[in-house]
């Protein structure tokens, strides 16, 4: 292939890196916005491969101008791409039909990536006359551009700089491989100066996406939040967002409210109060999730503790709630507690290796709404916990709302129960969350009859009684096991979202 044509390659490269963003930001978004990633992912990748096809198919009815039709291309690809994920965020706002807007983009972008790689070889061919070189080339880079947007997606450009800022990049890189191709092969573009000053125009608003992308980001929020945002800071593993509205302080991780100042004293202490008021003893505790610090505050309430072991996989919303004076005001600074040990892990693997048993065990993990979390809820999991568990020692499990996903909460159940564990459901009412629920578990039998020691703002030991009791609303009894092969819970919990939006 001669030196003239390798730039070609170079923006075959680049498209195909950029496209690939472009789908897993896409699905990223809905999955934040929407939950239920599975689905999110399934109908991009089936969309962009269908419309792929779509766009080769149409590619054979441009038989003229085909460097005009490339950089046009180029250039189109840059703009609805480059302004994918804002599209998607104000459409979440304004626009009822969200899905509408999804579809069209993957169908946008597929299809403009479809009829590349035709036109690009009909170029090449055009003077080559050598087709299995020119299909290897283009296809090797192709394939090598996907592979490399796929990797730099996950792992730099979303936790580095956001959601936004990632897509502009993306499209300045797609309108810079149009500016190269003009600027490379300007003698067989007609019109070259318009698609030029059209090109820098776009690649020059891209730059400006950039550099204002937290102005952006800032205002895109304020319509996703009612309160004043205070704080937002994407992790490598979750988007956390503090608002303030007068004294009242929340906390969201991707979307989702993980306490309100307001009241979650209320979910913490019957998180927390009611398994250790059960439990014989106190020396030992693990926690699972709970990053806030809010539940080793509870704990921390008790003398007799000696140790408590934190499991949360984000360094970095421990960080945060260990320095933000806005949440350690709250956490009265429990997350600096010579008690406390933190491991940054996954749960799961944490239970795995772990050969320490623990007097009460706390699993304060966010709802079961992904692949990740859902195995946080499985059978396996539980017999990991009753493994890790004293003989007398006793688990609680936050286990979303019996209300407004009543399946889900009893499949937790039944699934807890599954593993030889003995089982009571209680719930109570946060006005933040609605009526929210908990399973406490045991190698032994359990008592409803508690009584509380230490100082609480919403438990006494007579209201704890009613905890226990459930409406004919809140019971759903054909429910399956949730198995790490067979996730049942996320389809549940899914379809109870999708019923209450």
């Amino acid at each position: 292939m001669s030196k003239k044509y390798r730039l070609l390659m170079l923006t075959t490269l680049i498209i195909s890196g950029c496209s690939m963003c472009y789908e897993l930001i896409i699905s990223a978004v809905s999955s934040y916005l929407l939950g239920n990633s599975t689905l999110q992912y399934s109908i991009t990748i089936g969309l962009y491969m269908a419309a792929l096809g779509f766009g080769s198919y149409v590619s054979k009815y441009f038989k003229k101008s085909l460097f005009n039709v490339f950089v046009t291309i180029e250039i189109s690809i840059g703009i609805v791409g480059g302004i994918s994920s804002l599209l998607l965020f104000l459409a979440n706002i304004y626009i009822a039909n969200y899905d509408v807007v999804m579809y069209i983009e993957i169908i946008l972008i597929g299809t403009l990536a479809g009829a590349e790689i035709p036109i690009m070889t009909r170029i090449i061919e055009a003077d080559e006359n050598n087709l299995s070189v020119t299909l290897s080339s283009i296809f090797s880079f192709d394939y090598i551009g996907g592979l490399l947007g796929a990797i730099a997606f996950p792992l730099l450009l979303l936790p580095k700089l956001g959601y936004f800022a990632t897509s502009f990049l993306c499209g300045l890189l797609n309108l810079s491989a149009a500016i190269l191709i003009i600027w490379k092969f300007g003698d067989n573009v007609k019109h070259v100066r318009s698609y030029l000053v059209i090109a820098a125009f776009v690649a020059l608003s891209m730059i400006a996406g950039i550099v204002f992308a937290d102005n952006i980001t800032n205002e895109i929020e304020g319509g996703l939040y009612r309160d004043q945002i205070i704080m937002i800071e994407q992790t490598e593993y979750q988007k956390i967002v503090v608002t303030k509205h007068k004294d009242d302080v929340r906390l969201y991780i991707d979307g989702n409210c993980q306490f309100s100042t307001a009241d979650e004293y209320r979910y913490h202490e019957a998180l927390v109060h009611i398994p250790m008021s059960e439990a014989k003893n106190h020396t030992n505790i693990l926690i699972l999730g709970g990053g806030d610090g809010m539940a080793v505050r509870e704990v921390l309430k008790y003398d007799d503790v000696a140790s408590i072991d934190l499991v949360d996989l984000d360094a970095e919303m421990i960080r945060i709630c260990s320095t933000n004076k806005n949440i350690t005001d709250i956490n009265k600074g429990s997350l600096k507690s010579e008690k406390l040990h933190i491991y940054n892990m996954d749960a799961y693997k944490y239970l795995e290796d772990s050969k320490k048993l623990y007097d009460v065990i706390i699993v304060d993990l966010p709802d079961p709404n992904s692949e990740s979390l859902n195995k946080l809820y499985s059978n396996i999991f539980y017999r990991m916990c009753k493994n890790t568990l004293e003989e007398d020692g006793v688990m609680v499990v936050q286990s979303t709302s019996p209300y407004y996903a009543k399946n889900a909460y009893w499949c937790i159940n039944k699934t807890i129960a599954s593993e030889g564990l003995n089982v009571k459901a209680y719930h109570i009412q946060v006005p933040a969350f609605g009526d929210w629920g908990f399973n406490m578990a045991s190698k032994r039998e359990l008592t409803e009859d508690l009584t509380f020691e230490i100082e609480t703002r919403y438990l006494t030991s007579e209201n704890v009684k009613a905890l226990f009791q459930f409406g004919k609303d809140e019971i759903a009894e054909d429910v399956e096991v949730n198995h790490l092969t067979k996730p049942v819970l996320m389809e549940y919990y899914n379809k109870a979202v999708d019923d209450w939006n």
